[in-house]
């Protein structure tokens, strides 16, 4: 998710635009997930038609049987990454507002895959306690697109619940270059600097982070693969 604060750059958009009719065509689900989401009010902040490709690429990839999504909104990544899973397949997504759960819960129903989609409702560093002290791992892809302020946590969340080869994907870490001022006091980049910061200090994490431009503006992907223990 991106909150835009200005408006993307025209030629941005228009790639975007060739993107999707090139490669993605039409997707009447995840257009009525978008048509859901803004009729009942849900901030326009769901990751591109193109990047949601990509994440279902990346399950697929991955050959991922279990996913954990840390932050639902309105369902639009969920339903793209659950279509990855393989029929006895399992994904589990996280959702602070129990309106953004309700108008997700109808979303992934119409499109075919409430039986393989649990969404959670309630703060994400509290689910996610519960859910390392249950033994609910392994995931085989974490997904984190919720509040910045806690990206670092939720990493150190998502290696409790992985495993070795488990792959992890952080949405909205470069904000339009506001990552790079160590100075801001805006607790979104504060938070995103110690992301990367935690994230280069651990051995078991092989990472990388991609900056992208398009409909969204200029953000970016952090992703990374879990090792074996030291």
């Amino acid at each position: 998710m991106i909150e835009r604060v200005a408006v993307p750059d025209p030629a941005w958009t228009a790639v975007d635009h060739f993107i999707d009719a090139s490669l993605l065509g039409d997707d009447r689900v995840l257009a009525a997930t978008l048509a859901a989401n803004a009729a009942a009010g849900l901030p326009d902040i769901d990751v591109s038609p193109a990047q949601g490709q990509m994440l279902h690429l990346f399950a697929r990839m991955a050959r991922a049987r279990r996913i954990l999504e840390i932050g639902t909104l309105g369902g639009y990544s969920t339903i793209c990454l659950a279509r990855a899973l393989p029929d006895d397949g399992m994904m589990v997504t996280l959702e602070i507002d129990p309106h953004h759960a309700a108008v997700a819960c109808a979303n992934i129903d119409a499109a075919g895959l409430a039986d393989r989609v649990e969404v959670r409702v309630g703060t994400a560093l509290a689910l996610l306690d519960a859910m390392v002290a249950a033994g609910e791992g392994p995931f085989d892809l974490v997904f984190i697109d919720a509040d910045k302020e806690n990206g670092a946590q939720y990493v150190c969340a998502a290696m409790a619940l992985g495993r070795p080869g488990t792959t992890i994907i952080v949405d909205n870490v470069v904000r339009e270059g506001g990552v790079l001022d160590p100075a801001s006091d805006d607790p979104r980049i504060i938070g995103t600097r110690a992301l990367f910061e935690m994230v280069g200090a651990k051995p078991r994490l092989s990472a990388t982070a991609v900056q992208t431009v398009g409909a969204k503006k200029w953000d970016g992907f952090l992703l990374a693969i879990v090792g074996p223990p030291a």
